[in-house]
């Protein structure tokens, strides 16, 4: 099903997903990931990597679009502090510090991104990647067709590349957290925060960064706790899919194509993004 690309449809830096049938889910981690049942999607292109800084640039250069974190006059924005000594992981909050951030401005006020232009964009809420969507003519995918395409036809598969967490030399496949979160990052994967886009390699369908990096926002809307646990509002919370930096094996074992998180629309962080697709006509 939809295995050919059609003819002049693709935007650039996508790549075509096929359609097909899929087992969507696991059942050896997260209760929220099961039961593993039979979804099915049609054929779409998608952005080969997170949507960067440089890409969203441009997007306010040519519209002059301000973002939430932005406009709000009160810090709306979470950003991730990391912690020494021992500290219970019940509380995400202990980790998170509200602050005045926006995307210029990603980890705080004193932050911007001028080193930054091919990571991706963060502090975005669903709000700014929808915008974001329009000026492009493009949408956000349903979690179905996100978690087809970040398994790169290797259905039923624990990671994005395969069954193995690291590659034949050991090497981390994926930008996570290495050591015990949130206290030590080894940093064996090279970065301690976001990393430049195509850092690691392509899953099978030739998507970077389909997981760690940054969680990527869906269209799929969803009840439960936010990502962060910091968000109080009773707004529309939304799926996000593929992990980040932040996920480790201690504490966020999402880093997979079945996992699953969700986050209030009206709220952003250092760690969520987004990524485009195109449905041809």
């Amino acid at each position: 099903m939809d295995q050919s690309a059609p003819i002049g449809e693709a935007l650039a830096g996508m790549v075509w997903i096929p359609g097909g049938e899929f087992n969507m889910g696991c059942e050896h981690f997260y209760p929220e990931e099961k039961p593993v049942r039979t979804a099915s999607v049609k054929g779409f292109w998608m952005d080969e990597t997170p949507v960067t800084n440089r890409q969203f640039a441009q997007f306010v250069k040519e519209t002059g679009y301000v973002t939430a974190a932005e406009a709000a006059e009160v810090p709306t924005t979470a950003v991730f502090r990391k912690l020494r000594g021992e500290v219970s992981l019940d509380d995400p909050r202990a980790w998170w510090s509200l602050e005045k951030a926006s995307w210029r401005h990603p980890r705080g006020i004193k932050s911007d991104i001028t080193r930054l232009a091919l990571h991706p964009v963060v502090q975005i809420t669903y709000e700014d990647a929808l915008a974001f969507c329009a000026w492009s003519n493009t949408q956000l995918p349903t979690e179905e067709e996100w978690e087809f395409a970040a398994r790169g036809g290797l259905d039923g598969a624990i990671f994005a590349w395969g069954n193995r967490e690291r590659d034949a030399k050991n090497r981390p496949l994926a930008n996570t957290w290495q050591g015990h979160f949130p206290t030590l990052n080894s940093r064996e994967d090279g970065y301690e925060y976001t990393s430049p886009v195509k850092a690691f390699p392509a899953n099978g369908y030739g998507l970077f960064d389909i997981v760690g990096n940054v969680w990527e926002l869906t269209s799929t809307i969803e009840g439960g706790a936010g990502c962060c646990g910091l968000s109080n509002s009773t707004e529309t919370k939304v799926v996000l899919k593929g992990g980040s930096h932040l996920c480790a094996p201690n504490y966020c074992f999402r880093y997979r194509p079945a996992a699953r998180s969700s986050q209030t629309i009206d709220f952003a962080t250092s760690h969520i993004g987004f990524r485009r697709i195109f449905r041809p006509k």
